[in-house]
């Protein structure tokens, strides 16, 4: 037995070498793949991993935004053919009295001090006879209006309440595209209701929503009812107030817009403290300069504004700007479209004089203005 043993290893010892060599290698690699896979910080499921929540943002925010019921007081149409003299004559038709309902709407709007200070959207109580205001906790009450401001859809409330607690202000201008917000409002009157969406742009302006344009655009819904509402980030911090949708059918298409908190709280200062907002004007209308029409009249400059008419005897027109010139500059700041321009001098205080650049004849010139004020119809 042992002797066929013996013949079998040396019959096949090459083979049998070979076989361990292999074995050998093999056992090595699979050791050096098990120690990479050791290495690597992969982390696997356990099914015990916390849920994402944003419940502390919605508590902390939700406090303050409030419901807005307003009641708008509206004369009934009658056939326009009962208030002829001959018809009511040979027919005995009585003249018709004037008639009137009451026309509701909701809202939302963001208690932003704990002195009664409310935002809201212009268009959710304008022309209102009557505006209450229900908190969350319960507690309901008439509201003052402070001032209004059409140009940017905002209006001002105050409520006579104690213990109140304003929402906490975000930093609108360092948010991004991307960033996860919190729409909370009031939509169709179900009561407070929280949606989820991203920032999906910023600076978006020339959408003919208000005079003065630059909004938050998100895809967190936004329906009837919700305007004048909270956009929070998820510190519960106001970074916009909701104020329009873009939709062909009145329903949430995911693309709203919200007024900057910075604006807002800017407007509302100027309501608070002078009863009204101020704005800069020189009396000019531009058109913003394309790019590609730039190019076209291989103009030396990166952007501006054409100048298409100029108020006669305003501040512009006293300054000696043309029609046909092209606003580059305005105190030295190179503006990047019209939008920009009408900011930049709607910013600046009445009375006080700026320096606009212009590129007209081929030659760059530099000219004074005495700003005015904007008058309330522009």
């Amino acid at each position: 037995m042992h002797l066929k043993v013996k013949q079998f290893i040396i019959t096949y010892w090459p083979a049998l070498l070979c076989f361990f060599i292999v074995l050998a290698f093999f056992y090595r690699f699979i050791s050096v793949q098990k120690n990479k896979f050791e290495q690597i910080p992969i982390q696997y499921s356990n099914n015990h991993q916390p849920v994402l929540s944003y419940a502390n943002a919605v508590d902390k925010a939700s406090i303050a935004v409030v419901n807005i019921f307003s009641k708008k007081v509206v004369k009934k149409k009658h056939n326009p053919l009962l208030d002829d003299p001959v018809l009511q004559h040979f027919f005995g038709i009585m003249p018709p009295k004037d008639q009137q309902r009451i026309k509701n709407s909701i809202g939302s709007g963001v208690l932003v001090s704990n002195e009664g200070y409310i935002l809201t959207s212009n268009h959710v109580i304008d022309g209102a006879n009557q505006i209450e205001v229900v908190l969350k906790d319960g507690r309901s009450v008439i509201a003052k209006v402070m001032g209004t401001d059409p140009s940017t859809d905002l209006a001002v409330l105050w409520i006579p309440l104690k213990n109140l607690t304003g929402i906490t202000i975000g930093q609108a201008d360092k948010s991004r595209t991307g960033d996860i917000v919190l729409a909370i409002g009031n939509p169709y009157g179900v009561g407070q209701t929280v949606t989820l969406g991203i920032i999906s742009a910023v600076g978006r302006h020339h959408l003919g929503i208000a005079n003065f344009e630059n909004f938050i655009q998100t895809d967190a819904a936004i329906n009837p009812g919700n305007s004048g509402g909270a956009l929070v980030n998820t510190a519960g911090e106001l970074i916009g107030i909701n104020t329009a949708i873009f939709s062909k059918t009145g329903g949430s298409h995911g693309i709203g817009f919200a007024i900057p908190v910075d604006l807002a709280m800017n407007i509302m200062s100027q309501i608070v403290q002078q009863g009204r907002v101020i704005r800069g004007w020189v009396g000019i209308a531009a058109e913003e300069l394309s790019r590609q029409k730039i190019h076209q009249l291989k103009l030396p400059i990166q952007a501006g504004v054409i100048v298409t008419s100029v108020l006669d005897r305003g501040a512009a027109f006293k300054a000696g700007i043309k029609v046909g010139d092209i606003l580059t500059q305005v105190n030295d700041i190179s503006p990047k479209n019209s939008f920009d321009i009408l900011n930049l001098i709607a910013n600046s205080i009445p009375g006080k004089k700026i320096v606009l650049g212009l590129y007209r004849n081929q030659q760059f010139i530099r000219l004074n203005v005495t700003v005015g004020e904007r008058p309330k119809k522009y």
